[in-house]
């Protein structure tokens, strides 16, 4: 393939709104142009690396007995309010009617889709078990679409779903995808991790979460180095380093207008690991108060799976419930429902002292207060391992990959039912597994890029080679190029000449921009010597070889 023939609008500097390194270095090498917030173009080099992902993901689909189709990205509304998510999604979905007036979205996945097929193709045990899955359009109204191609309002997404008789059997398919998974990313170049995640919108017993570390990321993993333990923070456990607190007798103490913990930590010069964090939550009309430890965040997820939605109570209704100023409540004498993270269990405490400019040392659990025990805090740098007390890290990542163990919730409500052996009718149940090939290729960026360009993983770059003569009006230049690329060409390699008439410097600042794995510069002065210079874009080590050794070594070196 010609350069002067394709559309590779290079740019010498990214726009002014684009953070992320990837969705810069992917704007300026002329991998994408943006049409409108969220909805991206791929030009030829942007999609040469997403079919060459693609390609990856049905390879490694195949192989483990996954079946492609094709589902449609407009479905209609009561599929979808069956299950109930029609109700449960807000402004994320696109909604429309048709001419007759028909409710009507645009998928932002097809879990409804394919478990309304199920139901009326599945009939047996002997069907079973059965995986299906696609690379299709996804529709979502982000709120803030950002970061270039990580973060869009349509996108495509590889989704497979398996259908089983029973959880041992979901199993033996949900592992069989976590190894492809493996397989995937590791064939694409990138350094992942495995995580235990949120089930969040699409339900189920279990979920994991592949993801890619990158400072582009929007999400904290919780890793130890020890063990092996990591999960989102969105459900990672940990245990809080030792309060470092004195123990202390119970006494009251004077604390004029010290409210928040650093005011009274200051104040009383004890570090906030020593004190009760007390909050008052409304959860359906019913007060909840909630403790944890001075140094430590609520997580609201948590506490929202254990007493549903829920807000914060409001200065007036701190006084109306608790007789209490906001800001003094501490955990003794209330009647209210009451939680505590495991942190407090140990020690003694400052807390509130339930009445106005007065907090209390001396707090004990069972002896002053007697809660529900709940893991209520947030994970963060330094906290220790739960399973082998390892120190924690935190990293940013970019989530490319998640599985989820559905169980019969679609297959209920839409009557994807079997019969058994003994003819019983019974539900199926069902995984859930998802990719975006967007999001794979926007860490790879992340991950392999130099001050000078991209890095593309040679498995997913859009060609294997760029030859590179410097004088495109120089005939034994021209000779030289066309015999190396007949020789690639006859390998199965993928080519790109860079036949412009540009001055070598532009050549070469593209070149590196793009981030084609393998260069090969074929110069009139390497030529008088019978040389080809042949780089290696990620290492940036170059080497002279003879020109009648130059195929063989580049296809090496390419491989």
């Amino acid at each position: 393939m010609k350069f002067s023939q394709m559309l590779i609008p290079t740019l010498r500097e990214a726009p002014s709104d684009a953070e992320a390194v990837s969705h810069k270095l992917m704007l300026r090498a002329g991998f994408v142009r943006q049409l409108a917030a969220g909805l991206y173009i791929y030009l030829p080099l942007g999609l040469r690396v997403i079919n060459k992902i693609n390609r990856i993901l049905r390879e490694e689909m195949d192989a483990i007995g996954a079946q492609e189709i094709s589902m449609p990205v407009m479905h209609p509304a009561e599929i979808w309010q069956t299950t109930g998510r029609w109700y449960e999604i807000g402004a994320e979905m696109f909604r429309l009617k048709d001419r007759t007036d028909r409710d009507m979205c645009l998928g932002m996945t097809h879990e409804e889709i394919m478990t309304w097929l199920a139901s009326r193709e599945i009939r047996s045990y002997r069907d079973l078990p059965q995986v299906w899955y696609q690379i299709q359009t996804k529709l979502r109204d982000e709120a803030r679409p950002k970061s270039g191609i990580l973060r869009t309002r349509e996108f495509h997404m590889k989704d497979s779903y398996s259908f089983d008789a029973d959880e041992e059997a979901l199993d033996i398919n949900y592992n069989a995808h976590a190894k492809a998974y493996h397989r995937i990313f590791e064939r694409c170049g990138l350094k992942f991790y495995q995580v235990e995640s949120d089930t969040g919108m699409m339900g189920g017993a279990a979920a994991h979460e592949f993801m890619a570390s990158s400072q582009a990321g929007e999400d904290d993993i919780v890793l130890c180095d020890k063990c092996g333990y990591a999960a989102n923070v969105e459900v990672a456990k940990s245990k809080p380093s030792d309060s470092g607190n004195t123990v202390w007798d119970f006494e009251e103490i004077h604390t004029p207008q010290k409210r928040t913990v650093k005011e009274v930590s200051n104040f009383l010069k004890a570090v906030p690991a020593s004190f009760i964090k007390s909050l008052l939550m409304i959860s359906d009309d019913k007060p909840v108060l909630v403790l944890v430890r001075g140094d430590q965040d609520l997580h609201e997820k948590k506490l929202s799976k254990i007493i549903g939605k829920f807000r914060a109570a409001g200065k007036d209704e701190i006084l109306s419930i608790l007789g209490v100023e906001a800001g003094f409540i501490g955990p003794a004498g209330h009647k209210v429902r009451m939680l505590a993270d495991p942190s407090l269990k140990d020690g003694t405490y400052i807390g509130g002292a339930n009445k106005s400019d007065y907090h209390v040392k001396g707090l004990k659990a069972g002896v002053h207060f007697n809660p529900e025990w709940h893991d209520l805090h947030t994970a963060k740098e330094g906290d220790r391992c739960v399973n082998c007390d390892n120190v924690l890290r935190i990293e940013k990542a970019i989530e490319i990959g998640n599985i989820f163990k559905l169980g019969t919730k679609y297959s209920l409500p839409l009557k994807a039912v079997y019969l058994d052996s003994n003819g019983n009718e019974k539900p199926i149940i069902m995984g859930s597994y998802g990719i975006g090939p967007a999001r794979i290729a926007a860490a790879a960026v992340e991950q392999n890029n130099d001050k000078d360009g991209i890095i593309w993983p040679r498995s997913i770059a859009p060609f294997d080679v760029e030859l590179i003569p410097l004088n495109v009006d120089d005939a034994k230049t021209i000779e030289v190029t066309e015999m190396i690329h007949k020789g690639l060409v006859a390998e199965k390699m993928e080519v790109l000449i860079d036949d412009r008439n540009e001055r070598p410097g532009v050549k070469f600042k593209d070149a590196d921009l793009i981030g084609i794995p393998v260069q090969v510069v074929i110069g009139e002065k390497g030529l008088r010597e019978g040389l080809v210079e042949i780089k290696d874009r990620k290492t940036k080590q170059a080497e002279k070889i003879a020109v009648g050794d130059a195929t063989r070594k580049i296809i090496l070196l390419a491989h």
